[in-house]
């Protein structure tokens, strides 16, 4: 069974109303230009190749859908994976990326509402993922030992957030209302959200265990300073 277009993360055109469409890329425009500078400041050249491969990791991902309960199908969003290795600035530039040329050559999400959707799921999905995981290791006990479940969790949070703005910006459109389109929306990506920690800790797992180099190859702190724990 797949999802209704109405409930989807890569929101379709007609969906929502011109001015939250509107509002949306003028946010999405300011965020990308800050982590443009960001990335800009405190990227290792280094993690540049890395950028490229993990576009093109996610970008793939993306292409296969996982069942989860009921028959619903859904696949990975990456963002917080992305985020783990590269660091928030240049995660959100990634997946801002990967979203883009799915719309724009695959027609996965709309044009008109880019802007919403990379909102959602490049910058809340990548950028607010990293801060709930950096919160969520140093609560479990430091980055290093607590790196796994923290990112299973950061990662199913990302994707029921995510749901959830979605749901909002339905609402604020007049195209259906919040009581229908809040346990809509939360319902199906709280299990699609559990694929995603399953991806996300099997990748990180693997890179740590190849390459555990990666892992620390970026560390840009969210106010410009490095931080490494």
């Amino acid at each position: 069974m797949s999802i209704p277009p109405l409930f989807l993360l890569h929101a379709p055109d007609g969906f929502l109303s011109t001015p939250i469409a509107a509002v949306m890329w003028l946010v999405t425009v300011l965020a990308l230009a800050v982590a443009v500078r960001r990335a800009d400041a405190n990227l290792d050249e280094k993690a540049v190749p890395l950028m490229g491969v993990m576009a093109a990791f996610v970008f793939a991902a993306q292409m296969f859908n996982f069942q989860v309960a009921g028959g619903t199908s859904g696949h990975l969003m990456g963002g917080v994976l992305v985020a783990v290795l590269l660091g928030p600035w240049a995660g959100t530039l990634v997946m801002a990326c990967v979203i883009a040329v799915q719309a724009l050559v695959f027609q996965d999400g709309g044009l008109v509402v880019m802007g919403a959707n990379i909102f959602n799921m490049g910058v809340v999905g990548t950028f607010g993922g990293y801060l709930l995981y950096r919160v969520l290791a140093t609560v479990l006990g430091g980055e290093k030992r607590a790196r796994l479940p923290a990112a299973a969790i950061a990662a199913w949070l990302s994707v029921v957030i995510a749901a959830v703005l979605v749901s909002f910006q339905l609402a604020l459109s007049d195209t259906t209302s919040l009581r229908v389109a809040l346990p809509a929306m939360v319902g199906v990506h709280a299990l699609i959200g559990i694929g995603e920690a399953v991806i996300t800790v099997a990748a990180l797992s693997f890179i740590a265990a190849t390459r555990g180099d990666l892992l620390h190859i970026a560390r840009p702190a969210l106010a410009g300073q490095g931080s490494q724990q």
